[in-house]
C-alpha cells in the first residue's frame, strides 16, 4: 500500500481482522451549552457526528453486545474497538466516564477509542484512562477533532478552540503513554494547499499516532447550510479534494496510521455529500492516483529534526 492503512495496522498489532462498534453516551459539548460558545460548529447538525449510532439511552454494554452481532456476522471480526463517537464523549464527571470506559472492557475488547475535543482533555481524566488501560490491559486511544490548523478557519466555523489547545490535549495524552488520533477536514472553504501542507507538518512534528480525513459536507439548517444556500461559501471540486489528499499524504511523516481517506456521510438531510458519489470509489481514485504518480505517504516529510543542518551530519 501507498499509505499506512489502519485496517493492516490492526492486523498487525492485534493479530487478527478488528472492527470498530460505535457507542453513544448521553453528552452534549461545550460549544453548544454555553461554556465555550453557544450553537456549536457551523457544520453540525442537531445530532453530532454520529448519524448511525443506537440511542444513547441505551446502556453501553446493550449498544456493544447489539453492534457486535451485526458487526461479527457481516466482517467476521472476533476482536472489537468500542468507538465512543457522538460529541465530547470526555465532556462529564470524570467518575461518570470511568464507569462508561470499564463497562466497555469486555473480554473481545482490545481498544478504546473516544472522539472529542482539544478543550475537554484534561489531567485528572487523562490519568484514570491510563489506570484503566494497564489494569484492564486494553489500548486507549482519544480522537480529537481539530479539522484544521488554520485558527483563522477554526474561528470561522465558531470552533471555539484554537491550535493551542490542539497542540495542549496531544502533548498531555502522549505524557500518559495514550493514542491520539487527529480529525482533520481537507476542504474547508477558507483553507488551500498550503493549510494542507501545514496540517500533516503540524501532526508529523507533534507525533499522532493516528489521522482521520474528512471531505465537508453540508448538513441541512445549520449555519454553514445558509451560507452554502445563499452562496456564500463553494467547495473545491472532488478532482481538487484528491490533489489534497495525495498532497497531504506526501508531507505526512509515514509511521502515522491513516484511518480513512474520506469520511462516510449521511446523504438523508444534507445539501452536499461528497460529490454525490460513494467514498469507496473517492478513497479508490485517490489510490490510483497514488499509483500512478509513484508517490506514497511521507514521500516529502523531509522537514523535521533540523532539516538545514542534517547535510553537516
Amino acid at each position: 500500500m501507498r499509505y499506512n492503512v489502519y485496517s493492516e495496522y490492526l492486523r498487525q498489532r492485534y493479530g487478527e481482522k478488528v472492527y470498530k462498534l460505535p457507542v453513544s453516551l448521553p453528552v452534549t459539548c461545550p460549544n453548544r451549552d454555553g461554556s465555550c460558545g453557544g450553537g456549536g460548529c457551523v457544520f453540525c447538525g442537531e445530532i453530532g457526528a454520529g448519524y448511525e449510532n443506537l440511542p444513547a439511552s441505551m446502556t453501553v454494554e446493550m449498544q456493544i453486545a447489539a453492534n457486535r452481532i451485526h458487526i461479527a456476522a457481516k466482517y467476521k471480526a472476533k476482536k472489537f474497538i468500542p468507538y465512543f463517537q457522538n460529541f465530547s464523549n470526555t465532556y462529564l464527571p470524570v467518575e461518570q466516564l470511568e464507569q462508561y470506559i470499564n463497562e466497555a472492557c469486555q473480554e473481545d475488547v482490545v481498544s478504546i477509542a473516544l472522539a472529542t475535543r482539544p478543550d475537554c482533555v484534561n489531567d485528572k481524566y487523562l490519568e484514570m484512562l491510563a489506570e484503566i488501560s494497564q489494569s484492564k490491559k486494553v489500548d486507549i486511544s482519544i480522537e480529537l477533532g481539530l479539522q484544521t490548523v488554520n485558527y483563522h478557519s477554526l474561528k470561522k466555523v465558531n470552533r471555539g478552540h484554537s491550535l493551542a489547545e490542539f497542540l495542549d490535549a496531544v502533548l498531555r495524552i502522549k505524557r500518559y503513554n495514550l493514542e491520539v488520533c487527529s480529525h482533520i477536514i481537507l476542504n474547508l472553504p477558507w483553507d488551500d494547499e498550503l493549510d494542507v501542507i501545514e496540517s500533516a507538518k503540524v501532526l508529523s512534528a507533534m507525533g499522532v499516532d493516528q489521522v482521520k480525513l474528512h471531505a465537508l459536507y453540508i448538513v441541512k439548517d445549520t449555519v454553514m447550510a445558509d451560507w452554502y444556500q445563499k452562496g456564500e461559501i463553494s467547495l473545491i471540486t472532488k478532482e481538487e479534494y484528491i490533489e489534497r489528499v495525495v498532497t497531504f499524504l506526501e508531507y505526512l511523516h509515514p509511521e502515522i496510521v491513516v484511518q480513512r481517506l474520506i469520511g462516510r456521510a449521511p446523504e438523508k438531510n444534507t445539501l452536499f455529500t461528497n460529490w454525490q458519489t460513494g467514498w469507496w470509489k473517492i478513497r479508490d481514485e485517490i489510490e490510483k492516483t497514488l499509483l500512478d504518480r509513484d508517490t506514497c505517504q511521507g514521500k516529502r516529510c523531509n522537514y523535521l529534526n533540523g532539516s538545514a543542518v542534517q547535510k553537516f551530519l
